[in-house]
């Protein structure tokens, strides 16, 4: 779960890491506040969201899975069964 959590965040936050990038290949303070108003920080954090939703689709899809039926924990004749895939 930590993971999964770790990797949006990290989706989120890019494009305000490659705005602060920019800032500091453009010669310029990429702390001052002149640079950080509110129209952009309003189109980096939709462009935050709109990468972390690709992200997450694109995980999801690429994610590896079981295949065939898992069958659960059982007990069979007094004998203890692993939960495993069919």
């Amino acid at each position: 779960m930590g993971r999964a959590v770790l990797e949006t965040l990290g989706l989120f936050l890019a494009p305000f890491a490659l705005f602060a990038l920019y800032l500091v290949l453009r010669a310029r303070f990429p702390l001052a506040l002149e640079h950080w108003t509110r129209g952009r920080v309003s189109w980096l954090t939709l462009a935050g969201l709109a990468v972390a939703v690709v992200g997450l689709i694109f995980l999801s899809l690429t994610a590896p899975r079981g295949h065939g039926l898992y069958v659960p924990a059982h007990v069979e004749n007094g004998v203890l069964i692993e939960g495993h895939f069919e």
